[in-house]
């Protein structure tokens, strides 16, 4: 399991991002792709691992704290406790492989309806690899319309070119924000952030004062 350290920096909201689909789709490529400047070919996912980013929207510091989960059969009941919470849901598919797509209705967003405990989570369909146009299996006319069926947001992009991945993970962010519950959640977590940053501070640097 892997995190960035967010030791001193301050942030205003935290969210709770999930990536969920099939094993291969580029969920893993899309994290490292999103946090770093570098594209990767990354080994499946074995279990649950995390990441954090920090990033600025309208204004408002947030830290991204996002869970990249496995998309192998054998994992499936591992993971179903880290929806626990989640403020945003990530359904990814690849562009090239029709059975990826089919399984986001099939499978994945009945997961996120069994287990997914944030009613108000918002949920962003992602086709990923949209790159190789010319190995395209499904349209973009189908993901948007599958969008709208599971009352989701949508977009195509690219974790090996990085085009659309940081607007991805941006435009989630901001529709979350919009939720004035999952914003008030987020809210309560920042602000326990602060306070604790104040007092860190105060504790490495007492006010002091001498008489003479």
């Amino acid at each position: 399991m892997g995190s960035a350290s967010t030791q001193g920096h301050s942030y205003d909201l935290s969210f709770k991002i999930l990536l969920i689909g099939d094993s291969g789709v580029g969920k893993s490529s899309l994290l490292v792709s999103f946090i770093s400047n570098s594209v990767e070919d990354l080994a499946p996912t074995i279990g649950v691992d995390f990441k954090i980013n920090l990033l600025t929207v309208n204004g408002k510091r947030l830290k991204l704290t996002i869970w990249d989960t496995a998309g192998q059969e054998r994992f499936r009941t591992l993971t179903s406790s880290y929806y626990r919470g989640a403020q945003g849901i990530i359904l990814v598919y690849d562009v090239t492989q029709r059975e990826t797509f089919i399984n986001l209705s099939d499978v994945w967003a009945k997961e996120v309806d069994l287990y997914s405990t944030n009613h108000d989570c918002v949920k962003m369909l992602v086709g990923n690899k949209f790159d190789r146009d010319s190995e395209r299996a499904v349209s973009r006319e189908e993901g948007i319309a599958l969008a709208q069926e599971l009352g989701s947001l949508f977009i195509e992009c690219s974790a090996r070119t990085r085009e659309n991945v940081q607007q991805c993970f941006e435009e989630l962010a901001l529709k979350i924000m919009g939720v004035p519950s999952l914003l008030e959640e987020g809210s309560n977590v920042g602000k326990r952030n602060i306070l604790k940053q104040k007092l860190d501070h105060r504790t490495n640097h007492p006010a002091g004062g001498c008489c003479s």
